[in-house]
């Protein structure tokens, strides 16, 4: 089985590519940051007029990224329980790495995925953390998302 997701509760994407594929038993989802369905404003950034960052709280960003990607892999049939990799970007490790992992912690008492973290000079929106996971799904189900492909 190969097939595109894309999510009705998860941020649009900012480009052309599904919220997740299911190839085989394995749902990859592209990368998720902490934007909300509908809107351009980011939990905890605040934007100067020219839509650079101002301020932001990191602890915020994580907890609506880790909201997203649950939404994308319920959607999908899965669950935060079947992530099984996760790949972390953020652009200031220095700053952020230390509250990520606190924040990361308290998400992930149960399943414990692998993960990397890298620190990026940017993400394509003003966000300072995003994800990029793979899950297993163990069953076909027909799921009801915005436009599977």
């Amino acid at each position: 089985m190969n097939q595109s997701f894309d999510s009705l509760k998860a941020p649009e994407p900012v480009g052309a590519y599904p919220h997740a594929r299911r190839v085989g038993s394995f749902l990859f989802l592209s990368g998720v940051g902490p934007r909300k369905r509908g809107s351009q404003k980011i939990p905890g950034v605040e934007l100067d007029e020219g839509g650079r960052i101002v301020s932001y709280d990191i602890k915020a960003q994580c907890e609506s990224v880790f909201q997203n990607v649950r939404a994308v892999l319920e959607e999908c049939g899965s669950s935060w329980e079947n992530l099984v990799d996760v790949t972390v970007f953020l652009t200031n490790m220095k700053d952020d790495f230390a509250a990520f992992n606190e924040i990361y912690a308290e998400f992930f008492k149960d399943n414990r995925p692998c993960r990397t973290t890298l620190e990026v000079n940017a993400l394509p929106t003003p966000i300072a953390v995003e994800l990029k996971c793979i899950a297993t799904i163990e069953k076909e189900r027909k799921v009801q998302t915005g436009g599977k492909r």
